[in-house]
């Protein structure tokens, strides 16, 4: 028999079926065992359990672990630790039934690139950030403060070294738990109490250098509920993890960017390359003026070319730089994994009030610091002719003396790189009451959630005034080393100041009860009610000196950074578990939800369990769901954004269809709107668990979710695909009126796009869960086991408006991400008495890329590509040295496998997607565990 305290691996529970007592204690633990930890069959002459009633996410009715229908994967501390797991956002990235999250990957980028910065989410299903649902401990935290369009929990505020299971339920639940459990939920669950101390150091490194991390978890707690009457204990952890520059990657060269994807680089590099105007390319066209033996044929020119500046400014005819200028490859001089430093507490304690009353109460805190840096600033300056003595030497200021001043494109190198610090911080305070009290088992608390986020442009930002004076003074120089007083101004006068803030609240009173009133066919008829209120508020604000616009490479906001609002929500719940049979079990549920504005949605759920035998237990569920709009998605200022690189209908039209004079990256406003509904969701799931023999057990479960009155706005290239459509929403310089714009009625070009969030359109995902168990098979080498817990998604497509036509992203990057469509986590496992071994895989299948990108200088639309599938495989073994002892290393990526070239233009990192893919490549990890009892 392996130790209670040593069962370990991802567990899947398919609380689903009541099997013989021998079978229920090798089966239900088998059927936890996700990620590949051994099931412990229990030995036939063991002495029964007495089996204690426990909540499970997706019920309020505490019931025996067997007894329950819902399909829940359950996640223990011991197999986060096996896996080398140390924060909630690895675990969920783990996840078959997970896709496009939200990363850190993701945030990466410059000052202002993008909202919501830090941002790390689950995403069930493929739903969006915002449909499902985190808990902790069965209770509402507050969403991520930053405004945007993605509302949800920053796994960064989850206390990951306090976490004893996660739990995961992989179906809709917004009868049971109100809005935004329409993909599933992700529960996660610290211990209750805790006895002794105990230490646990954890070090890794890669083998290419860079994204090392190490970690120090000190947990303590003291007194025994039983004897003492009370308990409290507190986990304390800290983590450092290093930055990983490109420089650092082999596969950052092997994806050959500049060749593949040189529309997607830059023209501001250094040495700089000089913006003509027609005139001054014209005179100097007629004097004979060369760059690399050829007389200039572009506006666009570099006195250092072919030379330029490996590895990031190059000569790339093909480029956006031209065949008389330099290309920057910015994937040359950026960061692939920001260096963060993370803090979490979180205590817990716990009084016996006699009665079988308990007081408790929770404290949660934590803070984590991400170092995103991005490329050097660049900026467009202006010299006099006089200062470039290549072209003084010309004659050009005589020639056009009303055209002496040239235009620069430069890069700041020697300001260093954008780092942004982002500073994530996070509260929680909790204080309940739990006990029986006249038949009724009650659980009451209140809650205070507090997500505070502050933006600070800690490095490589300059002031714009000065920077542009500094240029045109001959200050700082564009073309070659700097001065000593020049490399002084760029140190002296870098930014190191706050610039976004954003606090978001929830403070929430609930109560939930549960008991049996009755008994049918011999079996417990059990009911739970329950209410909930609470405030939602949230805020945020930027610095005057960004409201102004002068911060280099950090552009302004405008109002879209201010808001503060509020709202009150009231919800009231009924669940009930009829037996209807000896076999059959109905469960039900209802809730009905109010938001200020928004109004009241009651959403109903009806589970089945039919269990013809001990081996065999079928399931249906069907139920309806909704997600309120958010505070930003109704109140937020209007946002100005850009587009991708798109083609104007209008130009197009008017110019024989030559992307090279219509496609651009046009303006767009986003605006908010009050109006909004919620939206729905209905959804049902028919499964099946066979278990023919006690070491083996096959789950298939079929999902289906549609969601209606999707709160989006129409994608700017669907806009511009249909202009007889959507021509109300393509705004024109020559529009009178147009705020922003300067009217110009013979200018037919863009001013900017319309992008206004309505209710449209419907939304569909459908797919298979696949568990395959071999629970553990013991022989005189050992125990061995494996198990596979797969996703197979069979739809998923929306509708960008009423009457449009689905779009799918089932194996297809479309707008700003991908659903594969088969995802699976393979394990296999070996155990002899104080040794163990795993050995894991974690798969996503491949797809057909973007495909869609411009190059606005040629005209020419990328290559086709299909991004290949995404295997690593990782191992790792450890050693009980003693009782109190356990020693653990570990590789992850052993085959150090790179991620797939992708020619995605969504995300600011480009050559590959780096929203489910690990930039770090092999990385081997030590670990030790010390406990004191």
């Amino acid at each position: 028999m392996i130790p209670k305290n040593r069962q370990s691996g991802l567990r899947q529970v398919r609380i689903s079926y009541r099997l013989s007592r021998r079978l229920v204690s090798s089966a239900v633990l088998s059927l936890c065992a996700l990620y590949g930890d051994l099931a412990i069959a229990q030995d036939a002459g063991a002495a029964p359990k007495t089996l204690e009633r426990v909540e499970i996410t997706g019920s309020a009715i505490k019931r025996i672990e067997s007894e329950g229908a819902l399909p829940v994967q359950v996640i223990t501390r011991a197999d986060m630790t096996k896996a080398g797991i140390t924060t909630a956002a690895e675990l969920i990235a783990m996840l078959s039934a997970n896709s496009n999250s939200l990363t850190d990957g993701v945030s990466i980028g410059t000052g202002g690139f993008k909202d919501q910065v830090g941002f790390n989410s689950a995403n069930l299903r493929g739903l969006g950030t915002s449909s499902t649902l985190v808990l902790l401990n069965g209770r509402r935290m507050a969403n991520f403060a930053s405004p945007g369009d993605d509302s949800g929990v920053d796994l960064n505020s989850i206390p990951a070294a306090a976490i004893q299971r996660v739990e995961v339920l992989l179906d809709g639940a917004s009868a049971i738990y109100g809005a935004d459990a329409i993909g599933g939920v992700v529960n996660f669950i610290t211990r209750k109490d805790f006895q002794g101390a105990e230490v646990e150091v954890y070090a890794g490194t890669t083998q290419e250098g860079g994204a090392g991390k190490r970690t120090l978890s000190l947990a303590g707690g003291f007194g025994d509920i039983a004897r003492d009457k009370f308990n409290v204990f507190g986990v304390l952890d800290l983590q450092h993890t290093d930055a990983l520059s490109t420089e650092q990657r082999k596969f950052i060269g092997d994806l050959h960017i500049p060749e593949r994807l040189p529309h997607l680089l830059s023209s501001y590099g250094f040495p700089s390359n000089i913006r003509l105007s027609s005139a001054q390319r014209d005179y100097l066209q007629s004097q004979n003026f060369m760059i690399n033996g050829q007389v200039i044929s572009s506006r666009l020119i570099n006195l250092s070319a072919p030379a330029c500046n490996p590895p990031h400014t190059l000569y790339l005819p093909a480029g956006i730089g031209g065949e008389s200028a330099c290309t920057y490859d910015y994937m040359r001089d950026l960061e692939l994994y920001p260096k963060t430093d993370k803090i979490n507490f979180f205590g817990r304690g716990v009084l016996a009030l006699g009665g079988g009353q308990e007081l408790f109460a929770e404290v949660s805190l934590t803070q984590a610091k991400s170092f995103y840096t991005g490329t050097s600033s660049r900026i467009t300056g202006s010299l006099d002719v006089s200062m470039i003595p290549a072209l003084a030497a010309t004659g050009l200021a005589d020639a056009l003396p009303d055209d002496h001043s040239i235009t620069v494109r430069t890069r700041l190198l020697d300001a260093g790189r954008r780092t942004s610090e982002l500073t994530s911080t996070g509260s929680r305070f909790l204080l309940g009451l739990k006990g029986m009290a006249a038949g009724w088992d009650y659980d009451l608390a209140y809650n205070h959630s507090v997500d505070k986020v502050a933006d600070r442009d800690l490095a490589g930002y300059l002031l714009y005034d000065k920077t542009m004076a500094a240029i045109a003074s001959g200050l700082i120089t564009p073309f070659g080393a700097q001065s000593a007083a020049g490399l002084a101004f760029l140190h002296d006068n870098q930014l190191n100041q706050e610039v976004r803030n954003a606090t978001g609240t929830l403070d929430a009173l609930d109560i939930k009860a549960s008991r049996v009133v009755g008994q049918w066919d011999g079996r417990d008829i059990a009911v739970a009610v329950g209410g909930e209120i609470r405030r939602e508020a949230g805020k945020s604000a930027a610095s005057d000196l960004l409201m102004s616009d002068n911060i280099l490479g950090d552009p302004t906001p405008g109002d879209a950074q201010f808001n503060n609002d509020s709202r009150k929500v009231w919800a009231l719940f009924g669940e009930v578990v009829v037996p209807i049979t000896q076999a059959l079990e109905l469960q039900a549920a209802l809730r009905h939800d109010h938001y200020d504005v928004v109004g009241g949605t009651t959403n109903p759920k009806v589970s089945l369990r039919y269990a013809p035998s001990a081996e065999l237990v079928l399931r249906a569920s069907a139920g309806t769901g909704f997600r309120a709009p958010s505070l930003n998605d109704m109140y937020r200022s209007v946002k100005t954004g850009q587009t991708a690189a798109l083609p104007d209908p209008v130009c197009m039209r008017e110019n024989g269809n030559d992307l090279a004079t219509c496609a651009d990256y046009w303006t767009t406003r986003t605006y908010s709107n009050a109006q909004l509904k919620p939206e729905k969701s209905k959804q049902f799931a028919l499964g099946a668990v066979y278990a023919p023999y006690p070491l083996l057990s096959l789950g298939l479960d079929y999902w289906n979710i549609e969601k209606s009155d999707l709160i989006s706005t129409i994608g700017d290239d669907v806009i511009l695909a249909n202009p007889a459509k959507y021509s109300a929403l393509i705004h024109r310089y020559n529009e009178p009126g147009l705020s922003g714009c300067d009217y110009d009625a013979s200018d037919t070009s863009i001013c900017y796009i319309e992008l206004r969030k309505e209710n449209r359109g419907r939304q569909n995902a459908s797919g298979l869960d696949v568990t395959i168990d071999f629970k553990g098979w013991d022989t005189a080498w050992g125990r061995f086991g494996s198990k596979l817990v797969g996703t197979l998604t069979l739809a998923s497509k929306k509708q960008t408006g009423f009457g449009d036509d689905f779009v799918s992203d089932l194996g297809k990057f479309v707008t700003n991400g991908v659903v594969q469509r088969w995802r699976h986590r393979l394990t296999l496992d070996w155990q002899k008495d104080a040794w163990s071994v795993m050995l894991a895989n974690t798969y996503s299948s491949g797809y057909t890329d973007q495909n869609s990108a411009i190059d606005t200088t040629t005209g020419l639309v990328v290559g086709a590509n299909n991004v290949k599938a995404y295997s690593l495989w990782d191992l790792s073994g450890s050693w009980e040295a003693t009782p109190s002892l356990t020693l653990r290393a570990g590789v992850k990526n052993v085959l150090d496998t790179p991620p797939p070239y992708s020619n995605q233009a969504y995300f600011f990192i480009s050559g590959y997607d780096p929203s489910y893919t690990d930039p770090r490549g092999r990385f081997g990890y030590l670990s030790a565990k010390y406990s004191f009892k």
